[in-house]
């Protein structure tokens, strides 16, 4: 079975951006699923309903970034490795768009900020 991205067209995040969100893809090395095929370009873009140019570019990015490989006539893979963590910048990024996405779905749930506010502290007071 292969890895499957998630996009939420409605959502204001670039689709560009949230296909690139690395962090599927890092869940699953960190879940052993390293080495799990990634769709191809065309089907990937005919599932997602966005453009195969749109999916290639950032197939082209997780490979420069050493997070997938691809094997000439084989596919496309998750690379069977750990990632170092991530970037200042890219975790900024993924949290700014976590908040977006957080924000949206709150809102459309019927939440105040301060209900949004209050359930998260407790959330993670129970964390630690």
């Amino acid at each position: 079975m292969s890895l499957s991205f998630n996009i939420d067209a409605a959502h204001p995040t670039p689709l560009y951006h949230q296909l690139e969100a690395r962090d599927q893809v890092r869940d699953c090395n960190r879940q052993a699923f390293g080495g799990r095929s990634v769709a191809n370009v065309r089907q990937l873009a005919v599932d997602l309903r966005i453009n195969a140019n749109t999916v290639a570019k950032v197939y082209t990015e997780l490979e420069r970034t050493g997070i997938v490989e691809t094997r000439r006539g084989v596919g496309t893979f998750v690379k069977a490795r750990h990632f170092p963590a991530a970037g200042e910048k890219d975790r900024e990024r993924g949290l700014r768009e976590m908040e977006d996405q957080s924000c949206s779905r709150i809102a459309n749930l019927g939440f105040s900020a301060d209900e949004a506010v209050d359930h998260l502290k407790d959330r993670l007071k129970r964390q630690k």
